[in-house]
């Protein structure tokens, strides 16, 4: 079997002309993901909305509500950063299912992953910054529920901590969350990860690597979780134009390898998501998010998975 891969065509929905968030680049990944030969057609999964009750073992009833109805004030739509619309609802919903199903395709095979997801800014009754419903949370939370798993590490690298998440879990040591993102940048107020790791603005591959290094060996023997979800946000790259760290295409492959490689070695399956990424350039854009995948089906065909 091949690396699974997890794809929706409502992955993607109009925004307004000009919108600073790059809704394009899931449509344009899998198209590139099937253009260079990384993947094939038979390797995608397309995955269903869950119903509102999953979500709901997050997010309080009367915010999952509001959003999908488009009842949500003013004021929490503008935190959200994203215009309101019902495909925009359905597509965040979807996306979270996408979650989902990279979840549990990863408990079969040791190792999937997602075309979009990491909406770690999503609290409990408010999206921030892009993210509406935390897909992370929901689906370590929905796996736990329904037996699957019983302690999730959540691994996320993306440039911003991911204070939603850590927020969410700050009192459940079922799920472990371990945030290394740069010191200065969004969210101005951080929470309290189980592990947090913040960076100095400009750093660069290697003392990246090494930092990474640092950390997650020891952090799976101490753990030993059933799962681990990891966050592969390509905003540390040096060119996105929201990260203040200085990361080289070649530094964001070796990051996949190292984590992927770590976890695999020592028996840990991990569900991947693409996380954040802002560029003027989509297609740099979109390489810089392939490189996940191209790690994965790397590491997938090395540990004969």
């Amino acid at each position: 079997m091949d690396l699974p891969l997890i794809y929706h065509p409502d992955y993607v929905v109009p925004l307004p002309a000009g919108h600073r968030f790059p809704m394009a680049k899931f449509k344009n990944l899998y198209d590139c993901l099937l253009r260079d030969g990384v993947a094939t057609i038979e390797q995608f999964h397309r995955p269903d909305r869950p119903p509102n009750a999953w979500i709901e073992a997050i997010h309080t009833p009367s915010y999952v509500n509001a959003y999908c109805t488009g009842t949500l004030d003013a004021k929490a739509q503008r935190r959200i950063g994203l215009p309101w619309s019902p495909a925009l609802v359905n597509r965040t919903c979807t996306a979270v299912g996408g979650t989902l199903l990279t979840a549990q395709l990863a408990l079969k095979t040791g190792l999937a992953c997602n075309t979009a997801g990491g909406t770690h800014h999503a609290f409990p009754d408010y999206g921030s910054g892009f993210c509406i419903f935390n897909d992370l949370a929901i689906a370590a939370r929905h796996l736990q529920r329904s037996g699957d798993v019983h302690k999730v590490l959540i691994v996320d690298l993306d440039v911003h901590q991911g204070d939603g998440t850590a927020f969410i879990f700050q009192d459940d040591d079922s799920v472990f969350t371990f945030s290394m993102h740069c010191e200065t940048n969004f969210p101005g107020t951080k929470q309290q990860s189980d592990l947090d790791v913040p960076l100095r603005e400009g750093m660069e591959d290697e003392e990246y690597l090494q930092t990474l290094d640092r950390y997650l060996p020891d952090l799976l023997t101490q753990i030993k979780p059933d799962l681990v979800l990891y966050d592969a946000g390509t905003d540390p790259h040096l060119d996105d134009r929201l990260g203040k760290l200085c990361l080289t295409d070649t530094g964001l492959y070796r990051r996949e390898m190292q984590v992927l490689s770590t976890c695999l070695s020592l028996g840990y399956p991990v569900a991947c998501v693409i996380g954040g990424g802002y560029s003027e350039n989509m297609d740099a854009l979109v390489y810089r998010h392939s490189l996940l995948h191209r790690a994965a089906s790397n590491v997938y065909r090395q540990y004969r998975l």
